[in-house]
């Protein structure tokens, strides 16, 4: 997979594709990312990319000439082109997994007050990961970009991401490590017994009494 991010601040993801789980998976070949400084595509001699909004209004806006010029250099046939944007549709862990399936995938992270409307004619699909606001596209594509990575296949072990959150509209189930006793906080005994049955059936009921409790909405999806 290619996953290439277009950016007005390409210097915020220096530690994002250097470290964890997302080196290992660039330095086994399994995803290559791009940073791409939307500036560099900039016809303005003062490489601006940006300008007030007609009609009056508070802040600036991202001009349409860098982006459609960045877009149309990098997009193939197989390309998927993803605008972070608070006004798209809500990231779930579904939409991860579908985004695996692609081959290619430019993401545009917006800044400002917002994109001159005229680039969403050339996006595929418009995200957003929770309804709030934050500074810029950034941190949202760092999102993005981490979970789709952490599903394509020899990241991680398969079972791992199969048994999460999420998974069949469930929560995951509570975890534990030595000790058995931490300050007169036990391991539930089930989970010294051995018995993978028993294990397996109070992991299930586990999920669901946490979904109910926490986030009863995933269960209405089921």
């Amino acid at each position: 997979m290619k996953i290439d991010i277009l950016t007005l601040f390409p210097g915020m993801f220096e530690g994002f594709i250097n470290e964890s789980i997302i080196k290992r998976a660039r330095e086994k070949g399994l995803v290559m990312i791009n940073i791409h400084d939307i500036r560099s595509y900039s016809k303005d001699p003062h490489k601006k990319v940006d300008d007030y909004g007609f009609g009056g209004g508070n802040g600036m806006v991202l001009m349409p000439q860098p982006i459609f010029d960045a877009v149309e250099d990098l997009r193939k046939d197989n390309s998927v082109v993803i605008m972070m944007s608070p006004q798209g549709k809500k990231y779930g862990q579904n939409i991860a997994y579908n985004l695996t399936k692609e081959e290619h995938i430019i993401i545009i992270c917006g800044h400002y007050e917002g994109f001159d409307e005229r680039i969403r004619s050339i996006v595929d699909l418009e995200l957003s990961i929770g309804d709030y606001i934050l500074t810029g596209g950034e941190l949202p594509s760092m999102v993005i970009t981490d979970s789709i990575v952490r599903l394509i296949d020899g990241v991680i072990e398969k079972e791992s991401h199969l048994n999460e959150s999420f998974n069949d509209n469930l929560l995951d189930y509570p975890v534990y490590t030595k000790p058995q006793d931490f300050r007169g906080l036990k391991v539930p005994d089930v989970l010294l017994s051995g018995h993978h049955e028993n294990i397996k059936k109070w992991r299930t009921e586990q999920q669901l009494e946490r979904t109910k409790e926490r986030r009863p909405d995933l269960l209405k999806k089921g």
